[in-house]
């Protein structure tokens, strides 16, 4: 690799003047900039060949690109041997709480992440004050006070308190779900869908990026398809996207698929299908209908897109191993439930049976060795971290089913949990399609102090520098021009970013140097916190929070807003 990044400086340099966007200074007067990138390997995001150029910074932007020999840089980068590239966008991004526990998001800003978009079916605001004494009382590991209430003022929150990088977000539909009939198994009266769509029209006033949905869980499973219509025509008209986690993505994953598919239809938006799969094995032939039913909806003029993370492994909760209908209520009234001798005997069949009415991730691991525990709240508990449900099964004497049934119970949370679904197969397959971006569909996190306190799936540390290095680089299944277009300028694009996901005079200077022959992600399912290495500087609007592979401890994230408010930058 470090053969083909030198003949690409060879080769490039008479691609240097011409691809210059601001003439190089002349005269006694040499330009001056606050950063220049210089003699890189630049890839500018939009899919084309790279070329060998520097790059100038000059506040939060971009101020020029090309041969700028003849300028001077407050700060000057030596470049050569590394690629150039804009920022990455987690295109699902659960660092809503990390972040207010430790700004620097160190696992992603590591991998080259610069903007982290949030809100896949819960979002951290509207919130009333049921929900907010319930987000205090719920609360693990990770400690914060709730001091908002909209979306908008979570969002400025985080701002305030400083973090590294950018965040933008989704209002959830299970959020102003929660907020108006709560955890009710039943469809909203006409007022409270009003109450509903108002909520959504206030968060996308806002700078909400659309209504973000995710439908295997209580109580989102409740909601039918016209509830969600009716919110996301509220987006549709603030120039939003639908975004959504399937309500299935195994039995009835083309069910699902045609549902969200139906949504984007009906309410005249975009639709965005989050981590794409085809779960459990019995389902892997099905990714080649999914796909088809997809592209043939983009042909008839529907934009839909996808995002993943590269992994055969999902991570969520043992509330995806239970039905529904047992966590109506929310979490105490399911443990409650669970309690009841006659309904654990109940739920144990249900999920040792296959059924098409619900997502059971149970079965579709296939064997309980395929069931990892990850986090756990209670101290007690913490011990069984990173064992495999069938490890605490047989320790316990019990079957896996009552196992997770007592462990729901003792540990008072839904238990992160790691699936292993999908096939390597339908992974590589999915990574060649050109309407795909990536995610981590994780916090990020940090390798020291609280965070130690949990096991975590590796894609948090890994999934930006796994597309990168191992698919693109050494199993060559995309180019690395191509996966950085799909980290950068497509997503931006998606989600209708003005002014990022290219590198271009003018655009805001989300910038990541990375040695393209060395990128790689190190974390494993059994040794999960590490970082991944490869990526040397990180600039976010201007500002460097990574200097050879080590954070600056600079703050300079902003909120990026959707396209419905007025006053975005």
């Amino acid at each position: 690799m470090r053969a083909i990044a030198s003949t690409l400086l060879i080769a490039s340099g008479l691609l240097f003047s011409a691809c210059a966007t601001t003439p190089s200074a002349s005269g006694s007067q040499a330009a001056e900039y606050d950063v220049i990138l210089r003699g890189g390997t630049v890839y500018d995001g939009s899919g084309g060949e790279p070329f060998v150029s520097d790059v100038a910074i000059r506040g939060d932007s971009l101020a020029a690109i090309g041969d700028l020999r003849e300028a001077r840089g407050r700060t000057e980068v030596d470049a050569r041997g590394l690629a150039v590239a804009p920022g990455f966008i987690n295109m699902l991004s659960w660092a809503t709480e990390s972040l207010l526990v430790d700004g620097r998001s160190q696992s992603d800003l590591r991998q080259g992440v610069t903007l982290e978009v949030f809100g896949e079916g819960s979002s951290m605001g509207p919130l009333n004050a049921a929900m907010k004494k319930e987000m205090i009382d719920e609360q693990g590991d990770l400690k914060f006070e709730v001091k908002w209430t909209t979306l908008g003022e979570y969002l400025e929150h985080l701002e305030r308190r400083g973090i590294s990088p950018n965040v933008a977000s989704f209002v959830g539909a299970t959020t102003v779900r929660i907020h108006e009939v709560g955890y009710a198994d039943r469809a909203p009266s006409p007022e409270e869908l009003e109450r509903m769509r108002a909520l959504v029209r206030q968060a996308m006033e806002e700078g909400a990026l659309g209504v973000g949905s995710s439908l295997i869980y209580a109580p989102a499973a409740y909601a039918k398809t016209d509830e969600l219509i009716a919110l996301s025509k509220v987006a549709a008209g603030h120039g939003g996207m639908y975004i959504t986690h399937l309500r299935s993505e195994g039995g009835r994953l083309l069910e699902a698929l045609d549902e969200a598919l139906t949504i984007g239809r009906e309410a005249g938006l975009p639709v965005e299908i989050y981590h794409l799969k085809a779960a459990g094995r019995a389902n892997w032939g099905k990714l080649d209908a999914a796909i088809a039913r997809i592209e043939q909806a983009r042909r008839d003029g529907l934009r839909v897109t996808t995002d993943m993370y590269p992994y055969t492994a999902a991570a969520t909760g043992l509330d995806a191993a239970m039905p529904p209908w047992v966590q109506e209520g929310g979490q105490k009234a399911w443990e409650e439930r669970l309690k009841d001798p006659a309904v654990r005997q109940r739920v144990v069949r249900e999920m040792e049976t296959p059924s098409t009415t619900w997502e059971n991730f149970f079965l579709a691991a296939g064997s309980p060795e395929n069931i990892l525990l990850t986090g756990f709240k209670s101290e007690a508990l913490k011990p069984l971290k990173g064992k495999t449900l069938a490890e605490v099964a047989k320790s316990r004497g019990k079957s896996p089913a009552e196992t997770a049934i007592d462990l729901v119970i003792e540990d008072g949370s839904r238990i992160s949990t790691v699936y292993f679904l999908m096939s390597e197969e339908n992974v590589r397959r999915q990574l060649g399609l050109p309407w795909m971006s990536f995610c981590s569909d994780m916090a990020s996190v940090a390798a020291e102090g609280v965070f130690l306190k949990s096991s975590i799936h590796p894609r948090a540390y890994g999934s930006f520098a796994r597309v990168i290095g191992h698919y693109a680089r050494d199993e060559k299944v995309l180019s690395l021009q191509e996966a950085i277009r799909r980290l950068t300028s497509l997503p931006a694009g998606n989600l209708r970013l003005e002014r990022r996901g290219q590198l271009k005079v003018g655009h805001f200077a989300d910038v990541v140097l990375f040695d393209a022959a060395t990128v790689k992600d190190l974390a494993t399912y059994d040794k999960p916190h590490q970082y991944a290495t490869g990526v040397r500087h990180v600039f976010v609007n201007g500002v460097q929070v990574l200097r050879n592979g080590e954070h600056t401890g600079a703050t300079p994230g902003r909120v990026v807003r959707g396209p419905a408010w007025k006053g975005a930058r």
